[in-house]
Formats: structure tokens, C-alpha cells, sequence
């Protein structure tokens, strides 16, 4: 198949393209409606159709004979534990689980928080959820009570699925107790907190709303997937907003299952019945779409994997889990890679292991540097494929579609537009840009099926986001250019939004943090380069004068702070201080041009700032720390 024809077919003809897509799939009732408009004037897939996730993703393949294949398999180097799960037991767990909910008072339209590790439960929770129509929001599990609690009353959950604990190289983490002071802080209160204990000598503090999984998964009666409007709300996933307050991505139903069966196929290049791997967590898009929903609907076995990339045991660890459970196409993050070559610079752990059943290595969840591409293809001797999308997308925006055309590996590049997506690059006035030349990327509405509905609770504010800067597009917050041949080159974020190991964290909700310590008379924080993350956040602290001069307890506190608030995954570990910040006449700081004096790139010095003297402070203070040097 030729990928030209086969991409401007889905742009020419978007709702023909995608009515053949969605045929792929068993309807409840099958769409007449491919593509409308809501009451916010805003696109939307398949609004007549009925279906069900958690049917596509395990009832249909048992119907069809596949129940003995393995839905699921389970590696936990962190608790030296395998298990494998098929579609049949899958169904079980799942239908009892959403039985159980129905009894506890939960149904269509409800809203539901699961805190979980990356332990089969998780999966069995968030399939009984889309089972009966209860809108679930994953949040990950190591974030701290303060953002859980920003959730739990953002979306009003009635009820948080939980388990006793988290497992990390060498802690554990108490995840209940984190559960009870988020309630504890949070306004609304949900109604029911159901516990899976992990039986590890974790002691799990009892209240009275809580509920045992076990027994309520072994007392509950098994039930059927209902029939949902393609357009019912499959989930909410929070991601971080320039204001500190994050925003609610609601994902559909009939749009989501349609495009992810397609990517499985045209993206990923990965047949059904085969393993598919995604190393990411089901906190974040990644696990959603490509750890639980895409493989399962395509019938693909899913690797869960609970560890790192290194210390479960060693740096040996993916090669293992790839030779051994046979997989075929696998997805990381560039870190994790930069990671095991630093503890493995020549790839001696990988020549260990059987890797001829792998095809492809897919990198996505920030840029992928030149060097980590070229060790991995030089290591693994298989296509290594940089793709590029969003939480909001849902699904790949930018891709070599291996599926459908392998084409030229362009290092530094995610590749080209995937099916449905017409990318641009606009300036600042709405004007396409040549060749070349950086801009801002967008994409043509209407966006393709599985792509963001809206934001939970906050229509006008999806519409500012994302739309009204230009309008008849949708405006992705990244910067980047186009080069002669159509590939495109993503430069990074255009706000301040950094992007920490492939989580997307906010720098305003952590300055807010920073600036609350009542040390700090003024800050800054912002995003630097990281060889080993890609991006980590750095604060600058103007302290209030007459301050102690024990910088080091101050600066421990900050970290401290954060770590309480936002929670380990911000990786905030560097906060210097400094006597005064560069900014404006107007009072602004300038953070961009402290981020490239950091990050040792060419600036210019804004003829609006108000002491050009500062630059060298500036300077000075990196270099004393050893802050761009690298």
C-alpha cells in the first residue's frame, strides 16, 4: 500500500475513510451519523452508534474462539511475579468487578477514580468501568494526596479503587493512606474507596467508607457489557495546564475504539493474536491506549509490566521480557532507553537474549535525541520509529505508519502526518510557513476519530486552549517545522509545560509550590535539559531578605515541598538561589531566557528588560553549579 494515497484518502474523504475504519469493529448499532457537530459547534465521531469497550475487548474474541489465548501477561520483576491471564479468566475478573459496582450504587454516567499500581487489577477496573458506562479516571500512583484530592473534586468521583500499595526499587509506596488524606482535603466526598490488599504485610489504615475487592469481586453477580452512545465519555485523564490547575481530557467511545483498532494495524504494524508491549504506566495516555484498550481490541497479548528499565534487576531487563514472552512490537520512552545505555553502554546485556521476534521499536513521550536513536538501531538491528502525540490526540499524530509504508528513518524527526491528521505549521498569524522555517503545529479540523471530546466541566476552556488561537484548527501547544520532504520536526513545548521522563508536568503549578515557602520573597521555575530525562525543572529563589543564610536547609525544604504536593514524578531536585530574577520593565519574568542560557543555547537579550547586568549573575550561578554544563 502506498502511504501518500492512503493519507490523503483520509484527508480528501474523512468520512468515508473512517466509516470503513469503524467497519472493523462489532457495533451495537452501527453509526449512519460518521461526523457532526455538538452543541459547542465542535466535531464529533459516530453519534448514532452503539458499542462497548470492555465487549471489543474481551467478549467478541471469546465469541470468536480465541478464549484460551492470553489477554494479558503479567510481569512484576519488583515482586518476582508472572501470570498470565486469558481472555476467559480476563472476562471473569472483569464482569464480577463491574457487578460489584453496579451493587455499590455505581452506574452509566458516574464518575470513578482509580489510584492503582501497574498490577492486573488495574486493568480489570478500568474495563468493569467502561463495562457498565461509569466514566473512570485513572490517576497515577505515585502522585501525592494534594493532586488526587484536585481530581476527586474536578470530576466529582463517587467512588476511588485503590490497593494497599506501590512497589518501587527500594520502597514501598502507602497508597491508602495517600487515598484517605486526599478525601480528607478534598471538598467532595466520594462515596466508596474499594481496597485490593496486596497481601505484603502492608498495614492498610480502615475507614468506614471502605470495601474490600476481594470479597466484592467473589459476592458479585457476573454481568454483560451494555450498549453506550459512541459519544458516552470512556474516560477522563487529567494532564497539566499552564494555570496549575489540571485539565480534564474526555475521551469518547466509538471514535477511540475505531482509531485505535486502526493503529494497531497501519501504526504499529502488529497483526492480531500477536504480543504487544508498551513500557508505560496506566496513569498516563500511553497505558490507556496501548497497554489496556488497542492491543485487547485487536486481540493482541499485552504485556503489564510492574519495574524500571533498570535495577529489576539490571539494565538486562526489557531484553529479557521482550525474548521471553515472545513480543513483537515494542513502545518506550526515550529516558528509558538513555537510561539503560548508561548502564550499558555497549549493549552487551541485549546480546544475551533472542531478540529476533521483535520487528519494530517504537520511542514516543518527548523528542528523541540523535544518539539514543542510533544506539538503539545499532543495538537492536530492527526500524527504531520516533513518533510524536498528545494526551489529547489520544492516539499517534506523527508517525512512520510501519503498517502501511516503512519510509525513510529521519533522525531528530517523528516522521510524517498519520492518517486524519492535516498537519501545519502556522506563524503567530495563522499563515502556513515554508520549508524550514519553525512555527506552530496545528492540525486541520476536523481531527480524526479518538482525538479529545472536550475537557471535563470547562467547554471555554477547551475552546481558548486549543481553538480560538486559530480558528478552523487545532492549536497542540508544541512548536516545530516541516522539511522539504513533509517530515516534521517537534521542537518542544511553546508554554510551560515541561516534559520529565514522558510526563507532561507543569512549571506554573510547581512555582506555585516554590513560592509559597516562607523563605521566598520570588521565583522561577522552568524546564532544562536532562541527558538521562529529556527535561527536569529548575527553581530560582529570591529570598526574603533578612533570611538565615542556611541556603541548603532552604533549599532542601523546597524540594521537600514539591515532592509533598506534586509528588516524586516531578524529579524537582535542583533549586538555586539567586539575589534577583531578570525580568521585564513590566515586571515579567524572563524564563525562556533563563531556560537557554541553561541549556547553553543562542538568545537574545529582550530590549524590554529592565538590568541587562543580571545575565552575567545569571551565568555565574549556573556555572558555579554546574548548571548547563554538560
Amino acid at each position: 500500500m502506498n502511504y501518500q494515497e492512503f493519507y490523503q484518502e483520509s484527508i480528501v474523504s474523512p468520512e468515508n475513510f473512517w466509516k470503513k475504519q469503524a467497519q472493523q469493529l462489532e457495533w451495537f448499532k452501527y453509526p449512519k451519523t460518521i461526523l457532526s457537530k455538538d452543541n459547542h459547534d465542535y466535531y464529533q465521531w459516530f453519534e448514532d452508534g452503539q458499542l462497548n469497550l470492555s465487549y471489543l475487548c474481551i467478549d467478541k474474541h471469546i465469541k470468536d474462539g480465541f478464549g484460551e489465548q492470553n489477554a494479558i501477561i503479567y510481569d512484576s520483576p519488583v515482586t518476582n511475579t508472572k501470570q498470565y491471564i486469558t481472555f476467559n479468566e480476563l472476562h471473569k475478573e472483569v464482569s464480577k468487578l463491574a457487578g460489584g459496582l453496579q451493587e455499590l450504587g455505581l452506574s452509566k454516567g458516574d464518575t470513578c477514580i482509580i489510584y492503582m499500581p501497574m498490577i492486573p487489577q488495574a486493568l480489570y477496573a478500568m474495563l468493569a468501568c467502561v463495562r457498565i458506562g461509569v466514566i473512570h479516571s485513572v490517576v497515577f500512583g505515585g502522585f501525592a494526596p494534594h493532586e488526587l484530592a484536585i481530581r476527586i473534586d474536578d470530576c466529582k468521583s463517587k467512588a476511588v479503587i485503590t490497593a494497599s500499595h506501590g512497589i518501587e526499587i527500594s520502597r514501598i509506596i502507602p497508597y491508602k493512606p495517600f487515598v484517605d488524606e486526599a478525601i480528607n482535603q478534598a471538598e467532595h466526598k466520594p462515596s466508596r474507596v474499594i481496597v485490593f490488599d496486596r497481601e505484603q504485610n502492608v498495614e492498610i489504615p480502615v475507614k468506614d467508607y471502605d470495601v474490600d475487592y476481594k470479597n466484592l469481586v467473589k459476592n458479585a453477580p457476573s454481568i454483560d457489557a451494555i450498549a453506550l452512545p459512541a459519544n458516552h465519555p470512556s474516560y477522563i485523564l487529567y494532564t497539566s495546564g499552564t494555570t496549575g490547575k489540571p485539565k480534564g481530557i474526555i475521551r469518547d467511545t466509538g471514535g477511540y475504539a475505531t482509531a485505535l483498532k486502526f493503529s494497531m494495524k497501519y501504526v504499529y504494524g502488529v497483526a492480531e493474536g500477536e504480543t504487544y508491549w508498551a513500557a508505560s504506566d496506566v496513569g498516563w495516555v500511553v497505558g490507556h491506549s496501548y497497554i489496556v484498550y488497542g492491543p485487547l481490541l485487536n486481540r493482541n497479548t499485552t504485556i503489564l509490566f510492574e519495574g524500571k528499565p533498570i535495577k529489576t534487576p539490571d539494565a538486562s531487563t526489557f531484553w529479557r521480557v521482550i525474548s521471553e514472552h515472545k513480543v513483537k512490537v515494542m513502545f518506550t520512552a526515550p529516558t528509558a532507553i538513555r537510561a539503560i545505555k548508561k548502564e550499558d553502554p555497549e549493549g552487551d546485556f541485549i546480546k544475551k537474549y533472542d531478540l529476533s521476534c521483535l520487528k519494530y521499536q517504537f520511542l514516543a513521550g518527548e523528542r528523541c535525541d540523535v544518539a539514543t536513536l542510533r544506539w538503539t538501531e545499532q543495538h537492536l538491528r530492527v526500524p527504531v520509529v520516533d513518533h510524536w502525540w498528545q494526551t489529547e490526540s489520544g492516539w499517534p499524530m506523527l508517525a512512520n505508519m510501519v503498517g502501511v509504508q516503512l519510509q525513510e528513518v529521519k533522525p531528530g524527526s517523528a516522521s510524517l502526518p498519520v492518517c486524519g491528521y492535516d498537519i501545519q505549521i502556522l506563524n503567530e498569524e495563522g499563515h502556513e510557513v515554508e520549508a524550514g522555517v519553525e512555527g506552530l503545529v496545528t492540525a486541520k479540523l476536523p481531527l480524526p476519530p479518538g482525538t479529545l471530546m472536550n475537557l471535563w466541566g470547562n467547554p471555554q476552556r477547551f475552546k481558548s486552549g486549543y481553538l480560538d488561537k486559530f480558528p478552523g484548527y487545532y492549536f497542540s501547544g508544541d512548536g516545530g517545522y516541516k522539511d522539504e520532504d513533509g517530515y516534521i520536526f517537534i521542537t518542544g513545548r511553546v508554554d510551560d509545560i515541561i516534559n520529565v521522563a514522558g510526563h507532561r508536568l507543569s512549571t506554573a503549578e510547581m512555582e506555585e509550590v516554590v513560592a509559597s515557602n516562607k523563605s521566598v520573597a520570588e521565583c522561577a521555575v522552568f524546564g532544562v535539559h536532562c541527558d538521562i530525562k529529556g527535561q527536569k525543572p529548575l527553581g530560582l529563589v529570591v529570598l526574603k531578605s533578612g533570611i538565615n543564610t542556611n541556603y541548603t536547609a532552604i533549599q532542601k525544604e523546597i524540594i521537600q515541598d514539591v515532592r509533598k504536593e506534586i509528588g516524586a514524578v516531578a524529579s524537582f531536585k535542583d533549586v538555586l538561589v539567586v539575589n534577583r530574577l531578570p525580568k521585564t520593565r513590566s515586571g515579567k519574568i524572563l524564563r525562556k531566557l533563563l531556560r537557554n542560557i541553561a541549556d547553553e543555547q543562542q538568545y537574545n537579550i529582550p530590549s524590554t528588560i529592565d538590568d541587562v547586568t543580571i545575565i552575567d549573575e545569571i551565568k555565574s550561578i549556573y556555572e558555579t553549579h554546574h548548571i548547563g554544563i554538560h
